[in-house]
């Protein structure tokens, strides 16, 4: 941990909506920066590996351009029997995906880093975690996963649902010690991770109220 008696420059890397929802419950300061970053996976690259590398690329590559900076990095992968499934783009590929998934289990990988950018030693600036979310889907028939589309229209999410809205809807079963976790930032796992580089919640250095 770093002393520190004020809250540093906080970053969140990313130019996602729900992130930014998410971190703003913290009521902590932050700016919101999208990092460009190529999300594509790696030739023969296993999902979780996929959500800790982009994870981890998108803090450090806001890092550079703001040394001394508290930089978050988040990216999701969601998996089917291991293969993975990405954001759908458009209505059709939506359908496909949820066509897929209904009745069936989905994991969602949900890589956390916090990039410490006053750390003297570069090996102590990195915490890194990946959290995952075991989502059991409905069996629904196709009429109702397609007039789910046209509501909410979630075509920027991993697996065409969004668990924070009606896509809740479709869902039986969520199971993850981080509820966070599958709208994009695991806030219960972040909020470790600032603990440790010394940020303060509710006004009140930890070090300093913990009994002598």
């Amino acid at each position: 941990m770093i002393p520190s008696s004020t809250t540093p420059r906080l970053i969140l890397a990313s130019g996602s909506a729900y992130r930014r929802e998410l971190l703003a419950r913290l009521r902590l300061p932050f700016e919101a920066i999208a990092p460009d970053v190529e999300e594509t996976p790696l030739p023969g690259e296993a999902p979780q590996d996929t959500a800790l590398r982009l994870g981890q690329a998108k803090a450090q590559a806001i890092a550079a351009r703001h040394p001394g900076a508290l930089v978050i990095g988040s990216d999701q992968v969601a998996t089917l029997d291991g293969e993975q499934i990405g954001k759908p783009g458009d209505h059709a590929r939506a359908l496909v995906q949820l066509q897929k998934m209904r009745g069936r289990e989905v994991v969602f990988h949900t890589a956390l880093c916090l990039w410490d950018g006053r750390a003297a030693n570069p090996a102590g600036a990195l915490q890194i975690e990946n959290v995952q979310v075991f989502v059991q889907f409905r069996d629904l028939p196709d009429a109702e996963l397609d007039a789910y589309l046209r509501i909410e229209q979630p075509y920027d999410c991993a697996g065409s649902a969004k668990n924070e809205g009606l896509g809740i809807a479709l869902l039986e079963r969520i199971a993850s010690n981080d509820p966070t976790a599958l709208t994009g930032l695991p806030l219960i796992a972040l909020t470790g991770m600032l603990r440790r580089a010394g940020v303060a919640f509710f006004g009140i250095d930890e070090r300093l109220a913990k009994p002598s």
